[in-house]
């Protein structure tokens, strides 16, 4: 799957396995894709973090890759999902863990820590910062900020079968089109548009002309020969939890995340939430490194790697040292 790591098959709960890299020795760094990605996303920055003493842990989330893809629903809720990265803190045996999320990855690892104190010794993400819960249910506040005329993504995929079908008709188009249109790299009349009422979601960007520098045709065919064994089911399904993950996270209203925290974010990444950020140390307060990447988009570790290792390296040496250093 990685260049360098070793593939291997790890039950994380009943009928439940999780397919994962893994490379290196050292403190335990757990890193999370997002969708609809891999853990290949993370090419870049597993062998200078295995180099840099690390232990790192790339897993291919529920409904990922060869990892099992359970049929319910609710089996992807934020709950079930951290509970995946907590047995991989157990499985990996070496106290308390780094996990960093990237995209959807990113609420799954703020959502470990808050759940799994003990297991989770520092933590952070790419793209997507946390924020405190809202209160009111998640798809009501989507809805309102869509208007009469447009339909929130995320509204869109709770429908089954909708947008499944899309992608699946040509999986190839379907990710480059969506990959280039929030990349940072993507001019404004290419970028990803509103979802009108009365169009479909796949008509909201196409595939560019070319690749971009950070996506070679090697690597676009690892996501598209994976996507489509796999389907988009599994990954979709994450979406269609918004309001149970909500439900679910009463007790969780003003929680705040007490361990170290990273985060870093692109300029031009439409999912980079300013006003999360803005108020992010209010539920983030023992932030350690926060960066904002000028130009990247969404695929931060993919589009910035040099810029993404190092700030990983800089968090990981201060709140997870590898012996001897």
């Amino acid at each position: 799957m990685i260049p360098g790591a070793e593939r291997r098959i790890v039950t994380v709960a009943p009928g439940v396995d999780l397919e994962l890299c893994e490379a290196g020795a050292g403190p335990a760094v757990i890193l999370l894709h997002g969708f609809p990605e891999l853990a290949y996303s993370w090419r870049h920055q597993v062998g200078p973090l295995a180099a840099a003493g690390y232990r790192v842990i790339v897993p291919n989330q529920r409904g990922y890759g060869a990892s099992s893809a359970p049929a319910p629903v609710e089996a992807y809720d934020l709950d079930s999902l951290a509970g995946d990265v907590a047995a991989l803190v157990r499985w990996a045996g070496a106290g308390p863990a780094v996990v960093i999320g990237h995209d959807w990855g990113a609420p799954v690892a703020w959502h470990a820590a808050l759940r799994y104190p003990g297991l989770i010794r520092a933590v952070g993400s790419l793209s997507v910062p946390h924020a405190a819960r809202p209160s009111r249910p998640p798809l009501e506040l989507m809805r309102e900020a869509a208007g009469p005329d447009h339909i929130h993504y995320i509204d869109y995929f709770q429908q089954p079968g909708l947008a499944e079908a899309e992608f699946e008709a040509d999986v190839r188009a379907g990710l480059l089109g969506l990959y280039w249109s929030i990349s940072g790299d993507a001019p404004r009349d290419e970028r990803f548009r509103p979802i009108r009422r009365d169009a479909r979601f796949i008509d909201s960007f196409a595939p560019p002309a070319q690749l971009p520098a950070w996506l070679t045709a090697a690597d676009l065919n690892v996501y598209v020969d994976a996507f489509t064994r796999s389907g988009f089911r599994g990954g979709l399904n994450w979406y269609r939890n918004v309001n149970r993950n909500w439900e679910r996270s009463a007790d969780l209203a003003g929680a705040v995340v007490r361990q170290p925290a990273l985060f870093v974010t692109g300029s031009r990444d439409p999912a980079r939430n300013p006003p999360a950020i803005e108020r992010l140390r209010d539920v983030v307060p023992d932030l350690r490194v926060f960066a904002i990447l000028e130009g990247c988009g969404h695929w931060t570790q993919q589009e910035r790697p040099a810029e993404v290792t190092a700030a990983l390296l800089r968090f990981l040496r201060e709140v997870a040292p590898p012996a001897g250093q």
